[in-house]
């Protein structure tokens, strides 16, 4: 996403606008997850056709919405059939920027500003500029940023194209508590450390901050007795909470005063987080000095002087894990 939000002026809750371009990859006529209809899809999004080598994914490593999708290319064998472009850490307000390819543009898409495809799409397109997003290659138009829905459809719909050992990230099995734990863990978790950081008021930090730690006590205590999120294998639901946890102690720690404790202080989810960075993957997507520098250089509101943190150490990551 484009990081822009500020804090509330009125000192309300934060919260996030989650309206995206709703369209959507399909391999064919009809879903090809027979559960999609129970939880949210909009049946009249416009589709597009599955199709080696037509999109590109725009995803910046800086942002955890964007790493999810990154991870789960990697995890389903996509990147043949899937192209990625990274723009940098930093953005102004009008879009992510491909200032680490060669002359600043991006070598597949040709362009300079991702705010390029969104136009191409929608000409003065009003909302934010976000990542992930994928982009047809040939017309270097955006499809969608719906960013749920983008590694939803890697799974299900380019199920042709995974590699022969690719994960079930959404076993049939025990869905209905993926879908409740993926819930909250966006809601409580991967927005909450949100809703601390741009709290306007005393009173909605106070609140953000108890519900952040309570579900991270909630999640602590779940995986003291299980491996991953849903038990012994990696789900979508892992992904999602891993991209949170990555930046816990770098970033919201300190820069959204979400700072009860560290990760490194939570044994099982301290354990649980190095476990994934382990696993192929997971944790060459992550690149701490982009996440830094792009929380701590964007966020002006939250962190007026741009100056960003040298630490924390991050050899703990390759400790090992015990899990």
């Amino acid at each position: 996403m484009a990081d822009t939000a500020k804090y509330t002026e009125d000192g309300k809750p934060f919260e996030r606008d989650m309206n995206y371009i709703p369209d959507r990859l399909r391999a064919g006529p009809a879903p090809a997850d027979p559960l999609e209809g129970a939880y949210g899809a909009d049946p009249d999004a416009p589709v597009w056709p599955v199709e080696p080598g037509r999109y590109r994914l725009v995803a910046a490593k800086a942002c955890p919405w964007a790493n999810r999708a990154i991870i789960v290319r990697n995890l389903l064998g996509l990147e043949d059939v899937i192209s990625l472009g990274l723009p940098g850490p930093t953005h102004d307000a009008r879009s992510w920027t491909f200032d680490l390819d060669p002359g600043g543009v991006d070598p597949v898409l040709g362009i300079e500003r991702l705010q390029e495809a969104y136009f191409n799409r929608v000409p003065g397109y009003e909302r934010g500029i976000t990542v992930p997003a994928i982009v047809e290659v040939a017309t270097t138009k955006v499809v969608t940023n719906d960013f749920p829905w983008i590694t939803h459809d890697f799974f299900f719909e380019w199920r042709e194209h995974h590699r022969a050992d690719a994960p079930d990230l959404w076993p049939v099995e025990g869905r209905e508590e993926m879908e409740a734990v993926m819930k909250r863990v966006f809601t409580e978790v991967n927005n909450g450390v949100y809703r601390c950081g741009f709290a306007g008021s005393q009173e909605a930090y106070d609140a953000a901050y108890e519900r952040l730690f309570t579900a991270l006590d909630w999640l602590e205590e779940r995986l003291t007795d299980r491996r991953y999120l849903m038990g012994d294998a990696i789900t979508e639901a892992d992904v999602r909470l891993f991209t949170t946890l990555a930046r816990f102690d770098a970033v919201y720690h300190g820069h959204f005063k979400c700072n009860r404790n560290k990760l490194i202080e939570m044994p099982a989810l301290w354990g649980y987080a190095r476990d994934l960075f382990q696993t192929p993957g997971f944790g060459e997507t992550i690149d701490f000095e982009q996440i830094k520098a792009h929380y701590y250089r964007v966020h002006t509101d939250v962190n007026p002087t741009g100056i960003v943190p040298l630490g924390p150490d991050e050899s703990g990551w390759l400790t090992p894990h015990g899990r």
